[in-house]
């Protein structure tokens, strides 16, 4: 499997941040408004960062030596799990990015004002659990094989 790219990313967070503005002045020209970012959000995500790290932590002792009893299993789906992670965070930063963006236009409006406040603290919580993914997923990246860094390197004697 492969590694998350930044770019992926930062294209999903971008695309859900255009899509997730135009929606929510929609909704807003309809008056239909979003309640504010509560902050036990914030502690979900940031716990959910925290747990993703403290898994990808034990593969990366693993891989030094510190922990030679890790399941293979294990260390597979920690990735998948750090990979999940890295698109959630960008999916949801979009989506409080979105916010953001469109109550800027306001913030003489003390309650916009606290609302796109709020959602931008959501937004770098999110992004904290995109890089946590990242950095996960390096941590449970395997070295090369002695076999593919033999195939790598060509033979200095003709045959």
């Amino acid at each position: 499997m492969r590694r998350t790219s930044v770019r992926m990313l930062a294209l999903v967070l971008t695309a859900v941040a255009a899509v997730g503005a135009v929606v929510l002045r929609m909704l807003e020209s309809y008056g239909v408004y979003l309640p504010e970012v509560a902050w036990v959000e914030y502690v979900a995500i940031l716990g959910l960062a925290g747990g993703i790290f403290w898994a990808g932590w034990t593969v990366r002792q693993y891989q030094k030596g510190v922990r030679p009893d890790l399941d293979p299993l294990r260390a597979a789906r920690t990735f998948v799990l750090a990979k999940a992670a890295a698109l959630t965070g960008a999916l949801l930063a979009g989506r409080y990015l979105a916010e953001v963006v469109v109550h800027v236009g306001q913030l003489e409006i003390e309650s916009r004002r606290e609302h796109a406040l709020a959602a931008g603290v959501a937004v770098v919580c999110s992004v904290v659990l995109a890089v946590v993914g990242l950095v996960v997923e390096k941590f449970c990246e395997l070295p090369p094989s002695d076999d593919a860094q033999a195939e790598e390197s060509p033979d200095p004697l003709p045959s």
